[in-house]
C-alpha cells in the first residue's frame, strides 16, 4: 500500500493535484501578506497623521512619511526597515511604525544582535527628545522618566513577538505529543494484534493442518484401495482438495506468523490467469480491465468471487466448461462467471452452502450488487458488480 501510494504521488495527476495545493498554500500566503502590510500601512499613517503637529519641522514630516513606507520592507528585510524607520522616530513621530517593525524583526531573529540592536534603536529613539538643545535642557527627572517610557516601548512588541513564538512552540509540541501518542497507540495495537496472530498460527498449525492432513491421508487410502471407479474418483478429488487446502493453511499461517497485513497478501485480479490454470476444468478467461487501476479492496473481492464460482463449478458441474468475464464499465467493474449444462451428475462433494452467501455479503460490503442462478440452458450463472473509482 505504501508503494501504491507513493506511485499515485509520482503520477501526473497527483503531481497536478500536488501543484494545486502548493498553489493555493502560495496564495493564501500572498494573500495574508498583502493585507498585513496594507493594515500595517494604515495604522502607521494613521499614528502620523493624528502625531504629527501642524508647525512641524518639514524634514521631520518627510521621515516620519519614510518610515511609514518603510514598514512595508518588514516582512522580508526587518533589520534594513528598522534602520530606515529609526530616524522617522527620533527626528520625527513615526512611534508605532518603529514598534511594528522591532516586533517583526525579534519575531524573524529571536534573541539575536539584530533584535538588541533594533531594541536599542527604538529605545533611543524614545529616550532622545529631538532637536539636540531640548534633550539637552530636561531636567533629569525629565530623562528618567523618558527612560523608562523608552522600555515599555521598545520592550512591549519583543515581548509579544516572543509571546507569539513561544505559542507556536508549544502548539507544535502538543502537536509532537499527539503524534507520538498515536504512534505509541498504533505499536501497542500492532503487538496486541501480532501475538494474537501468533496464537492462531499455533492453534491452525497445531489442531486444522493435523486434521486436514489426516483427510488427504485417508482419501489416498481410499484412492489405492477403493474398487468402485467412482469412489477412486471422488476419494481422488477429495485428495487433491485437502492438499490444496493444506496448502492455503500452510500460506496462511506463513502469512499469521509473518504480520503482513491481508491486504498485502491477498490475491488481485492480476491472479486470475493462475488461478484458471489451477482449476482441472476449462475456463475461458475474458479480461476487459486493468487490474492495476482497480482498488484493492474491489480486486480482491473481485478475486474471491471468481474463485468460489469455479469452486462451484467443480463441485456441482462435473465436466462444465466456464466462462470468466471481468471488465470495467465506466465507474462499476462487472464479474460474471456462467458455465455450461453439466456433462454428469453432481460430484457429490459436501457443501456449506455459504459460498455465495459470503460473496453476497462481500459485494454488499462495497456497495455492489450479486446475481446467483441457473441459466435457461441448464448451467448456473454469477455476476457481481463493484462500483469503483479508478486510480489515476
Amino acid at each position: 500500500m505504501a508503494d501504491e501510494a507513493r506511485e499515485a504521488d509520482t503520477s501526473p495527476a497527483g503531481q497536478s493535484a500536488v501543484d494545486r495545493t502548493l498553489a493555493w498554500v502560495r496564495s493564501s500566503r500572498l494573500v495574508r501578506g498583502i493585507a498585513s502590510d496594507v493594515l500595517v500601512l494604515a495604522v502607521a499613517a494613521l499614528d502620523v497623521w493624528l502625531v504629527t503637529p501642524e508647525k512641524a519641522e518639514t524634514y521631520s514630516i518627510w521621515l516620519s512619511w519614510i518610515s511609514v513606507a518603510a514598514t512595508l520592507l518588514r516582512r522580508h528585510f526587518p533589520f534594513v526597515a528598522m534602520l530606515l524607520v529609526f530616524p522617522g522616530f527620533l527626528a520625527g513621530w513615526a512611534q508605532l511604525a518603529a514598534m511594528i517593525v522591532l516586533g517583526t524583526l525579534a519575531y524573524r531573529y529571536k534573541v539575536s544582535w539584530q533584535t538588541a540592536v533594533g531594541a536599542g534603536l527604538v529605545w533611543c529613539g524614545r529616550f532622545v527628545l529631538w532637536p539636540w538643545e531640548d534633550f539637552l535642557a530636561q531636567t533629569w527627572r525629565e530623562h528618567v522618566l523618558a527612560a523608562i517610557y523608552g522600555v515599555i516601548v521598545a520592550g512591549m512588541p519583543v515581548a509579544l513577538a516572543f509571546l507569539i513564538l513561544a505559542r507556536q512552540e508549544l502548539s507544535d509540541r502538543i502537536a509532537q505529543l499527539a503524534e507520538s501518542r498515536d504512534r505509541e497507540s498504533r505499536l501497542q495495537a500492532e503487538t496486541i494484534r501480532s501475538t494474537e496472530r501468533a496464537r492462531l498460527a499455533r492453534e491452525m498449525h497445531d489442531m486444522v493442518s493435523h486434521q486436514v492432513t489426516l483427510i488427504a491421508m485417508q482419501a489416498g487410502a481410499l484412492q489405492v484401495s477403493a474398487r468402485d471407479e467412482e469412489a477412486r474418483q471422488s476419494a481422488t478429488t477429495i485428495r487433491e482438495l485437502s492438499t490444496r487446502t493444506l496448502e492455503e493453511l500452510r500460506n496462511l499461517v506463513g502469512v499469521l506468523r509473518s504480520g503482513l497485513a491481508e491486504e498485502d497478501t491477498q490475491p488481485g485480479l492480476d491472479e486470475l490467469t493462475t488461478l484458471a490454470k489451477d482449476f482441472d476444468i476449462e475456463v475461458d478467461l475474458d479480461m476487459v480491465a486493468s487490474p492495476e487501476l482497480v482498488p484493492a479492496p474491489v480486486s480482491r473481492a473481485a478475486y474471491r468471487t471468481v474463485q468460489e464460482a469455479l469452486t462451484n463449478v467443480r463441485k456441482h458441474a462435473v465436466g462444465a466448461a466456464a466462462t470468466v468475464r471481468v471488465e470495467t464499465r465506466q465507474d462499476t467493474l462487472y464479474v460474471e462467471v456462467r458455465n455450461d449444462r453439466p456433462r454428469t451428475r453432481a460430484s457429490g462433494l459436501p457443501s456449506g452452502g455459504h459460498g455465495l452467501l459470503g460473496l453476497r455479503e462481500r459485494t454488499g460490503l462495497l456497495g455492489g450488487t450479486f446475481e446467483a442462478g441457473p441459466t435457461p440452458e441448464g448451467g448456473f450463472r454469477v455476476e457481481a458488480t463493484y462500483p469503483i473509482e479508478l486510480r489515476p
